[in-house]
């Protein structure tokens, strides 16, 4: 077996309940058919358009040999560097498969001046512009972020007397305005196919193309997941993913949150793969799964709340010792090919449960229409409601700030968590400078007592920024923004990278503070100094 779970305690009694009518109604076959009518009527026209990605092993099979073959060329050109600008599944996928690998891949995800400009000018290791090669991925080819870092790029070489036509390879849907563009401009372009969504394309060019060019052995990664495909088809109860749906969207009552942990696998990074994944996926109607990505020694594994289930990432799930010593969580191994496999199918058997469509983000775009109204008005910044130790601090409900510290601030907010809720942290600053930010959500986790999770804006609006607007409406949200110097231009467009990552982070808090809940945003102007009065903040809290 490629993959194996071992569940016990809430989840064995939700695999239990659950199991047998997922098995009766051929849910694992019928999506394995393309069946779009398994999510209700609402959702079949989606839903039927959206199935690519079960037959994306044997799709993908061809593009393996263009892509090794592009390598070579490059390599033979002394390009060895491989960049990519991509958001939400687009990085995210690649991500984990070259960590896992061990192959050095450059992820930009960010509109954070400082790291777009360490992705352009690279170092002395790895190398700089002349060695580097871009993969510009955007499924629908009017991606922000992605279109942003194209023009930077492509202005860098061309400053330098270089082609960026010879560095730059697209991978985008047939059709899109990148596509259309790109290959008007002389670029080499790979098509993904249409019918995947992008948080279910990491069997795709989506996720080959990158990983295949920096060096990972993509042939490999399809025969591990190919070697999954018919365990996930059947309707047996030994569907390790119809168990693993069972275990994370059943049970009465269901636990709504999902703490990922990774244990001494090998998998690097998976965890905030499955976080995109299952909260994009699940997070709306007032419902869904909220992935909380968790350390071995995280304060939610000793607190163990209620609605919690922990989900352990293992080597070897079926040692009996693991039982004994993680009783009441499920246990999951299985090689990473196994793992995009049996999750995607999970969290589409997921939303069935859930009586919701898995494949459609209706309320991710109302951040992205905030962001473009802040870009076109250029409002002048708002003033914070009071400033300490240069980090200026914006409420959205001024009781909030009523104590003038922020000490106070944070307890303040924490008070507005309800019993099953959670607190979001959310760092829009660049995140190689900051990189020990991250270490905020363990002392958080542990301050408000409540599940913490922590995303690096603005990558985080495409994968969780759906749960959060969309999900249950129970959430408290810190913002950490880099007011800092630091800027970038963006050729062709009339603000910044400084002004876009300011307007991002403003339009996503407008839109929370509008679905009612409390936003606390800190903006520091000195970032490497004051990052550390948040840490003491939280301690005096």
């Amino acid at each position: 077996m490629t993959f194996d779970i071992r569940v016990t305690g809430h989840a064995k009694a939700a695999v239990e309940h659950t199991l047998p009518s997922l098995v009766a109604s051929l849910v694992a076959s019928g999506i394995t058919a393309g069946d779009g009518s398994l999510w209700g009527p609402e959702a079949e026209a989606e839903a039927s358009q959206r199935l690519g990605w079960v037959q994306a092993v044997s799709v993908s099979r061809p593009l393996v040999p263009e892509i090794v073959a592009l390598r070579e060329e490059f390599l033979s050109r002394g390009i060895t560097r491989v960049v990519l600008a991509g958001m939400g599944g687009s990085s995210l996928a690649p991500e984990v498969i070259s960590q896992t690998n061990g192959v050095p891949l450059v992820i930009l995800d960010s509109t954070a001046p400082g790291q777009v400009l360490a992705a352009i000018d690279g170092d002395a290791e790895t190398g700089g512009l002349a060695e580097t090669v871009l993969v510009v991925s955007s499924k629908s080819g009017s991606t922000v972020e992605t279109d942003s870092a194209k023009r930077a790029f492509e202005t860098a070489w061309r400053d330098l007397g270089m082609d960026p036509t010879q560095h730059i390879v697209v991978v985008t849907d047939p059709g899109s305005p990148l596509d259309v563009s790109a290959r008007a401009d002389g670029y080499r372009v790979f098509n993904a196919d249409p019918t995947v969504g992008g948080r279910y394309s990491a069997l795709t060019a989506f996720g080959l193309v990158p990983t295949g060019l920096a060096g990972v052995d993509i042939a490999e990664l399809l025969d591990e997941a190919e070697a999954t495909l018919l365990e996930v088809a059947i309707d047996s109860p030994d569907n390790p993913a119809l168990v693993l749906a069972a275990a994370i969207a059943g049970g009465q009552p269901r636990r709504d949150k999902l703490g990922l942990v990774t244990d001494g696998t090998h998998l690097v990074g998976l965890p905030d793969w499955i976080e995109q994944l299952v909260a994009e996926s699940t997070g709306k109607n007032g419902t869904g799964i909220l992935p909380v990505v968790l350390l071995p020694v995280s304060p939610e594994l000793e607190a163990k709340p209620a609605d919690l289930q922990i989900l352990r990432l293992v080597d070897e799930a079926n040692e009996f010792h693991l039982f004994e010593q993680h009783e009441g969580e499920i246990l999951v191994s299985g090689s990473l090919g196994a793992q995009l496999v049996v999750w995607e199918y999970a969290t589409a058997i997921a939303g069935l449960l859930l009586a919701i469509n898995p494949f459609d983000q209706p309320d991710v775009e109302s951040a992205k229409t905030a962001t473009r109204g802040l870009l076109e008005a250029r409002p002048e910044p708002s003033v914070p409601a009071f400033v300490q130790d240069g980090v200026e601090v914006r409420v959205s409900d001024p009781t909030l700030a009523a104590s003038g510290t922020i000490a106070g601030v944070l307890e303040a907010l924490w008070d507005q968590v309800t019993a099953d809720g959670y607190v979001s942290l959310q760092a829009y600053v660049d995140r190689l400078a900051l990189s020990h930010l991250s270490g905020l959500r363990e002392m958080v986790a542990a301050d408000s007592g409540r599940p913490t999770t922590f995303g690096w804006g603005p990558r985080f609006l495409h994968s969780t920024g759906q749960y959060h607007k969309g999900g249950p409406a129970n959430g408290v949200f810190l913002q950490i923004l880099d007011g800092g110097e630091v800027d970038l231009e963006i050729p062709g467009r009339p603000f910044t990278f400084g002004q876009l990552i300011r307007a991002q982070a403003a339009g996503d808090a407008a839109v929370l503070a509008a679905h009612g809940r409390p936003v606390v945003t800190f903006t520091l102007t000195e970032p490497l100094a004051e990052v550390l009065t948040l840490f003491e903040a939280v301690l005096e809290d």
